[in-house]
């Protein structure tokens, strides 16, 4: 347990002390968030729940397409 402590106590301390991290870190924070939310959001569409009505149809096409080579 006292490992951990020292861990957690080692990492509070950098980031506390930073000047230009905290800025690089929300930047990087912000990238992210636009990468798998936005992104995501503008150009992959929720292809099953569109194109079929029921849990079993889905999972029908998914093992279908699993399936065939």
């Amino acid at each position: 347990m006292n490992i951990l402590k020292k861990v957690f106590l080692f990492y509070y301390d950098g980031f506390r002390g930073m000047t230009y991290g905290k800025k690089l870190w929300f930047i990087i924070g912000l990238k992210l968030f636009f990468m798998f939310v936005i992104l995501k959001w503008l150009f992959f569409p929720n292809f099953l729940k569109t194109n079929f009505k029921t849990d079993q149809e889905r999972s029908e096409y998914v093992i279908e397409q699993l399936t065939n080579n």
